[in-house]
């Protein structure tokens, strides 16, 4: 993947260029991915691989190597099979009760239906913030990042409301487009998730009041060279 650190315009604006490198790095991550993923027992080291390398891009502008994000992956496939089996019965249990709902075939009509919706929207909107918190913690903690998610969603409500929109939104896009789309799609699905957990209620690195959150802190100072702009060096005092 291509380095954002690189010189750009002198105004200090990105041409369409920067914009088509971006855009081709963040495929290339959704179908390594989905590549990584594909075994299933492998789903949550590939997803939090992911998410720690696009940590590292939007805080440094610059892709990690690929040692270090295969040396991410290989450390977190043993403790991310649980993850993966545990996602996969839940995803599953809820598309099975979502179905019977839709077919009439359980109590409930449409109420229950809405409010079974409900509920998967709000779990796939903690999980994208969950994705997020792995990825600022280098990709491998998924219990410490469940419970960092869990306080975050109850310390910032309309920022659980934002991760849920993302992810409802990604869900109907892979449904939309083509198959051979859908890797792509999870690329642009991950960079977006931490686009919006990094958005603060508040410019204080604070909710309300409360400390941020390891892995969805503010981002770091972009560096001179990211931002298009040359340092400024300290000025001599005059005579």
């Amino acid at each position: 993947m291509a380095s954002r650190a690189e010189p750009v315009d002198t105004g200090g604006r990105r041409d369409w260029r920067d914009v088509a490198r971006d855009a081709a790095d963040l495929a290339l991550l959704g179908i390594l991915l989905t590549l990584a993923a594909a075994p299933v027992l492998t789903a949550a080291a590939a997803v939090g691989a992911a998410s720690a390398a696009v940590h590292d891009w939007t805080r440094t502008g610059s892709w990690p190597s690929a040692r270090a994000t295969a040396r991410r992956f290989g450390r977190a496939v043993l403790p991310g099979v649980p993850v993966s089996l545990l996602a996969l019965a839940v995803a599953g249990l809820l598309a099975a009760d979502l179905a019977a709902l839709a077919a009439g075939r359980v109590p409930g009509g449409p109420p229950a239906l809405a409010v079974t919706a409900l509920v998967a929207a709000g779990l796939a909107g903690y999980a994208g913030l969950v994705v997020v918190e792995v990825g600022g913690d280098g990709g491998g903690r998924w219990r410490v990042a469940a419970r960092s998610a869990a306080r975050a969603c109850l310390d910032a409500p309309t920022r659980w409301a934002a991760l849920t929109g993302v992810t409802a939104l990604a869900g109907l896009l892979a449904v939309l487009v083509s198959p051979v789309a859908v890797p792509i799609l999870a690329g642009y699905t991950v960079a977006a998730l931490h686009a919006v957990a990094s958005r603060r209620p508040a410019l204080a690195g604070t909710d309300g009041g409360r400390p941020a959150l390891a892995g969805v802190a503010n981002p770091r100072p972009v560096s001179a060279p990211v931002a298009g702009h040359r340092p400024v060096s300290a000025q001599p005092e005059l005579p």
